[in-house]
């Protein structure tokens, strides 16, 4: 079996077996030709379309990525002026609050100086007008007390209460007199 395939081969050895037949090199060049052309008038347009408009759509939207970036860099800067303002409004509000806390804190203090004095003022004069009238139920128990003791040493009433008034009085303004000289 061996030999016969060599023999074979020998037959065809003035044949090369890398190179095909014409008719095949012919027939497969026609085939290619009607490929190529098909290929060069269908199926280019159509890539070239797709390719323009898959350019068209990349470039259009980084057309809108860079308006985006745009557009989110003016809100940044909007936000930012937004927000100084803001911290500005805020510091403003806290020292009208200081001030205004001040203000309440003063008027308040002055208004409890006046009405400290004011109750200081009504204490003294309700001790004032306690004092008088316990001087003239003193001066009264004082004279009705003296003028019964002296009653008693002369041994007879003092019926005249005016001139009894008068002695107990004038009695009463000499003793002060004295206290007064003594301080």
């Amino acid at each position: 079996m061996l030999n016969a395939l060599v023999t074979l081969a020998a037959e065809e050895a003035e044949h090369n077996p890398l190179l095909p037949a014409m008719y095949d090199i012919v027939w497969s060049a026609v085939c290619f030709v009607i490929i190529l052309v098909v290929a060069w008038k269908v199926a280019l347009p159509n890539v070239a379309k797709m390719l323009d408009a898959r350019s068209a759509a990349i470039e259009g939207n980084i057309a809108k990525a860079d308006e985006a970036q745009k557009q989110a860099e003016a809100a940044l800067e909007e936000y930012t002026r937004q927000l100084a303002e803001a911290r500005t409004e805020a510091g403003e509000i806290r020292e009208a609050a200081r001030e205004d806390g001040k203000k309440i804190v003063a008027e308040a203090k002055e208004s409890a100086t006046v009405e400290a004095a004011r109750v200081t003022a009504a204490a003294q004069a309700q001790i004032e007008a306690e004092r008088k009238t316990t001087l003239v139920a003193l001066r009264s128990e004082v004279g009705t007390l003296a003028i019964d003791l002296a009653g008693g040493v002369v041994g007879e009433t003092l019926s005249d209460d005016s001139r009894a008034t008068a002695v107990v009085d004038r009695f009463l303004a000499d003793l002060e007199a004295s206290e007064k000289a003594a301080k």
